[in-house]
């Protein structure tokens, strides 16, 4: 695979998990500077429909102090990832390969391309999410 200059990924990162960890080490490995995206919480709220168990200001810190992330910035737009890879100059987005094929990412990579953007999915961890550790915690 290129590398590329300027990396992209977003994410909630509620209860930070190791398959975030994967999602941002991989994306590293391909572009020479990466920007994590943050959801805030009022995105989480509209589009997820919950509220983040770690508030934003909270996950930030955390995803900051990651070695493999070179900016964080909030994501405040939940769908419109061509603005977010306009206003930070990026050449690549990542994403989950378990997005791959979808009605959403195949729009989306479909934009991001008009823009000169490509879209690399990356594994997705099947063994953990921040869902599966709600219904943990549930339990």
């Amino acid at each position: 695979m290129k590398k590329y200059k300027r990396g992209y990924t977003a994410g909630v990162y509620d209860m930070f998990h190791v398959g975030h960890l994967n999602i941002i080490m991989n994306a590293k490995q391909h572009c020479e500077h990466l920007i994590v995206a943050v959801s805030t919480d009022e995105v989480v709220l509209k589009n997820k429909n919950k509220r983040p168990i770690i508030n934003f200001e909270d996950r930030v810190r955390i995803v900051e102090a990651i070695r493999y992330v070179d900016e964080v910035v909030p994501q405040i737009d939940y769908l419109d990832k061509t603005s977010a890879a306009i206003k930070y100059g990026i050449d690549v987005m990542f994403v989950g390969d378990d997005w791959k094929g979808t009605e959403k990412w195949n729009r989306i990579e479909s934009e991001l391309a008009e823009v000169g953007v490509d879209v690399v999915y990356l594994p997705y961890t099947q063994s953990i999410s921040s869902t599966i550790l709600r219904e943990k915690i549930k339990e």
